[in-house]
């Protein structure tokens, strides 16, 4: 029956946002409502027991709370700072502004958890930019979109939260260590970005701006230092629960690992980033009750979408575990004879292909609980089958022709979009399976 409901579920979620383009938070209470009549006798029970398994997940709270704080960074120009920073630290290499873009891509991407949105951030500073450096068109818009694409590998990203929504993920891993197995996942895209980069500055024969026309660093650190400190909101949870510090808290006889075990760092790097945001902000943040209020009601409409779209993808996780999913995908992997590596390449082809008309989100709502439980069968650790299935879905930005960066990329250095799939798919597309798939194996560790 899990099957079944599995089935149902994905063929709900994609007539419902692709053939009928709505969006991805309705489509994922269709599907969940599709499933539940398969219950039987237990139909109301199962229903309750997915809302209430999604409205008590610390999951659902963050994947709000990081979409409000991508929202509240922006608008107190926190961004603009980061980035000014980071034009100063790159700008004097040959193809600054596309290494500024991998970078200002990644730790924007950490913020904003969302491709286009940060395809479209950092490339309309660095877009125009590769323009002035002599880039072929096509060429930058491919660049903006891979880079772009780190938004959903490297963690805190509303992927992540997906996957830990699935109740066999949040059996098997604690958060803290996927947080971390992610980082360094993404570190290996963010290498194979500057890789990239690196081959079409020398394809291009692409020179270094003048000294003269960038701001020193020493300028830029003055005037935005203080942008850097909204990363303290991921440090300090991190180095409270994870090495020496969490160890030193652990041997206290009057704190110990009772209270390692409140600090959910789901919750709180959201939470302190905001608070974080609000202090940098100073004079700029709303002070009376009808300024918060109305700062708060615009902001509304950036996680209504997401936030429905999480909550019933956690809520129908639930339901396809108990009616069986699990057991059947156990059984049909032990029906089937295929090795573990070439069980790996089908599930990030077969991701990959399904991200092409969906976003990373919409693709692990569909397919990344059963993706997961078929890696899980075929052998591979908990974790190591988690970060894979990520991995693989992180792909939805550079696989075309559905993905919003690449009109967006185009858009902003005037490119023809149609122009930039094939350099998508192969440069970029290929290469993030690839290494999804070293992963997997062991290769690349984490």
């Amino acid at each position: 029956m899990g099957i079944i409901a599995l089935v149902i579920f994905v063929s709900v979620l994609v007539f419902w946002s692709v053939k009928l383009k709505r969006n991805l938070g309705e489509a994922a209470l269709i599907g969940f409502l599709a499933i539940i009549p398969l219950g039987g006798s237990q139909a109301f029970a199962l229903f309750m027991q997915g809302i209430e398994f999604a409205s008590t997940f610390s999951v659902l709270y963050a994947a709000i709370a990081f979409v409000f704080m991508a929202y509240v960074i922006d608008k107190f120009g926190i961004v603009e700072r980061l980035l000014a920073i980071l034009n100063s630290m790159v700008g004097r290499l040959p193809g600054a502004p596309a290494l500024m873009d991998a970078v200002g891509s990644s730790v924007m991407g950490t913020l904003s958890g969302g491709d286009s949105g940060n395809t479209a951030a950092t490339g309309s500073i660095t877009g125009p930019w590769m323009l002035r450096n002599n880039w072929n068109k096509e060429i930058a818009a491919s660049v903006m979109v891979g880079n772009g694409g780190m938004a959903s590998a490297l963690p805190p990203t509303s992927s992540m939260f997906i996957i830990l929504g699935f109740a066999p993920v949040a059996a098997a891993i604690t958060t803290g260590e996927f947080f971390i197995a992610l980082l360094i996942a993404g570190a290996y895209q963010f290498l194979h970005r500057l890789i990239m980069i690196g081959y079409f500055v020398k394809k291009q024969n692409i020179k270094a701006f003048p000294p003269d026309s960038l701001s020193p660093l020493s300028v830029s650190l003055k005037d935005g230092w203080t942008s850097i400190l909204i990363y303290l909101g991921a440090i300090i949870p991190l180095v409270l629960t994870i090495g020496p510090i969490s160890e030193f808290i652990m041997n206290v006889p009057t704190l110990g690992e009772e209270a390692l075990d409140s600090i959910d760092i789901v919750i709180w790097i959201p939470t302190l980033m905001i608070g974080i945001a609000f202090l940098l902000a100073g004079k700029s943040a709303p002070r009376s009750f009808s300024e918060v209020s109305a700062f708060v009601q615009k902001s509304i409409p950036r996680f209504t979408v997401i936030g429905a779209l999480i909550f019933f993808a956690v809520a129908s996780s639930e339901v396809l575990t108990s009616l069986g999913l699990s057991d059947n995908i156990a059984y049909m992997m032990s029906s089937v004879d295929t090795p573990a590596w070439l069980t790996l390449l089908l599930v990030g082809l077969g991701v990959t292909a399904i991200a092409g008309p969906l976003t990373s989100t919409g693709t692990l709502t569909a397919v990344g609980l059963v993706s997961y439980e078929i890696l899980a069968a075929s052998g591979f650790s908990p974790l190591i089958s988690a970060v894979a299935v990520m991995t693989f879905a992180s792909t939805s930005a550079q696989m075309p022709p559905a993905s919003g960066s690449i009109y967006i990329a185009s858009g902003i250095v005037g490119a023809r979009p149609e122009k930039t799939f094939v350099m998508l798919i192969l440069y970029y597309a290929c290469p993030v399976v690839l290494i999804g798939w070293l992963i997997g194996m062991g290769i690349l560790p984490i």
